[in-house]
């Protein structure tokens, strides 16, 4: 039930070491939660970060710093064998449908293995939660005994969603789910990431840097940048009016169908900075349009500055600001549809 909340990450760090004192700083204080049934974007270019965030959730990598709550229980610091006991509330959809296969395994098999895994249950049972599975994700127990070099990446990634649902969990965590897919297997494959949310309840962290799709799945998006998030707010809202410059760059970038959906361009300069040598100020700094010399100086909070939008800018109030009075007087604002 959306309003309930399932999991809250808190000051997450994940620091990698790049040689004699030196780190990639993949994510730096990253703060956000996910309510039962909702589905939050967690979107960037390659390199901001999120997936890291993903698999620190996960524990599959363990996290620098912070706090990661799911389900009331602190998961950062939990021993081992209490976290296999949770593991089959929060699963993971791979981004490469077939490399997330065992190729010497049945379908039958790879599904069945997470239960086998975390649940007390006879293989009887555990072969009519295959069946069950696999029918809910439009393939059947004709898949029982194939193996994954004998289906499309379609239906490799629809074996992949059947063993992350198997378990029933509560947390599905989606890194890139439709990236190596072609666009019309794409859209069936968000058509059923969304009717399985709808009929189970699941709630998803989508991982993504396909903007379409996540507009066409999440309730919520939390922009990253370069190991921090830069904005979060609701999708609909957050592509009407983006309010952060990265936000902007990102999204005037997105091609519709229709060319009257298109936004207006809205570019930064230079290139992104190593996660090594990160600037001391906003990591935008260099690339931003807006920056003056205290962004230089401090890295800005992430504060609320409308209802339910949270951004993270010195000067995204003034300039959101001017753009509204530019909207009033009849002339469109840079980076709006």
């Amino acid at each position: 039930m959306m309003g309930e909340r399932l999991l809250d990450v808190r000051d997450l760090v994940k620091h990698f070491p790049a040689g004699h004192r030196r780190f990639v700083k993949a994510v730096s204080g990253v703060s956000f939660h996910i309510e039962k049934g909702e589905a939050l974007a967690l979107v960037g270019e390659s390199g901001s970060g999120k997936t890291t965030v993903g698999r620190c959730i996960l524990r599959l990598i363990e996290p620098t710093a912070g706090t990661i709550i799911f389900r009331g229980q602190d998961v950062s610091t939990m021993e081992q064998d209490r976290l296999r006991a949770l593991r089959p509330h929060m699963q993971m959809l791979f981004q490469e449908p077939y490399d997330s296969l065992n190729p010497r395994m049945p379908i039958g098999r790879i599904v069945e293995e997470p239960i086998r895994l975390g649940k007390d249950m006879s293989p009887r049972k555990r072969l009519e939660r295959v069946v069950e599975v696999l029918d809910m994700v439009r393939l059947g127990s004709w898949a029982l005994d194939k193996y994954p070099h004998q289906f499309s990446a379609g239906e490799q990634q629809r074996i992949g969603i059947a063993r992350a649902i198997a378990t029933e969990p509560e947390l599905v965590v989606l890194d890139e789910p439709t990236s190596a897919l072609d666009v019309s297997v794409r859209a069936e494959i968000l058509d059923l990431l969304t009717d399985l949310q709808e009929q189970l309840g699941l709630s998803y962290l989508f991982i993504s840097h396909d903007l379409t799709a996540v507009r066409r799945v999440c309730h919520r998006v939390a922009i990253m940048y370069l190991g921090k998030i830069v904005e979060t707010g609701s999708t609909a809202e957050m592509f009407e009016q983006p309010l952060h410059p990265y936000s902007r760059a990102l999204l005037s970038s997105v091609l519709y169908p229709d060319p009257h959906e298109q936004l207006s361009r809205f570019v930064l300069a230079g290139e992104i900075p190593s996660p090594i040598d990160l600037p001391p100020g906003c990591h935008l700094y260099g690339r931003c349009p807006w920056a003056v010399d205290a962004c230089n100086a401090a890295y800005p909070d992430l504060e609320e500055i409308l209802p339910g939008r949270r951004v993270a800018c010195f000067r995204a109030r003034e300039e959101n600001a001017a753009d509204t009075t530019a909207s009033g007087s009849g002339r469109r604002p840079p980076g709006s549809f």
